[in-house]
């Protein structure tokens, strides 16, 4: 049973959310890396209501169902850039931050690729979608709703 929706009850807290997702849209990530992003964070957080809202607005940008399935595997998956695999790890290195936080080979490949700057506007990314997940887990979102 939902809890509560955090918008109605504490509309300061997210309107601050809301100015983390708007600088998100200033950053040099395409939208559908950042759909991958929240999707993968969002797996790995088990928030029903993230994935759920994240597949769609992904398919909604042309993100493929077969992607979308092989999101899980994306290591063994060709069907992924290089590029998105570096963003993969990125999502789950700092997702898992307790495990091993995010790796040097990992950081090294980031910052090869996107630059320092780009690195850090992932970090970023990825740590907006792990508050949003904690939101939903915590008040109970219900998908689709």
């Amino acid at each position: 049973m939902e809890r509560f929706i955090m918008k109605e009850v504490d509309p300061a807290a997210f309107k601050a959310m809301l100015g983390l997702e708007s600088y998100l849209s200033s950053t040099s990530i395409s939208p559908l890396h950042h759909e991958l992003i929240r999707v993968r964070a969002s797996q790995l957080n088990g928030c029903a209501y993230c994935i759920n809202k994240h597949t769609e607005d992904a398919r909604k940008m042309g993100e493929t169902e077969q992607r979308l399935y092989l999101l899980n595997a994306w290591r063994e998956a060709p069907q992924f850039s290089e590029e998105e695999k570096i963003i993969l790890a990125i999502t789950e290195e700092v997702t898992f931050i307790t495990q091993q936080g995010l790796t040097d080979a990992t950081y090294q490949k980031a910052v090869q690729h996107f630059g320092i700057k780009g690195t850090a506007e992932l970090i970023m990314a990825v740590n907006v979608i792990n508050a949003w997940d904690r939101i939903g887990i915590s008040t109970r979102r219900i998908p689709g709703k």
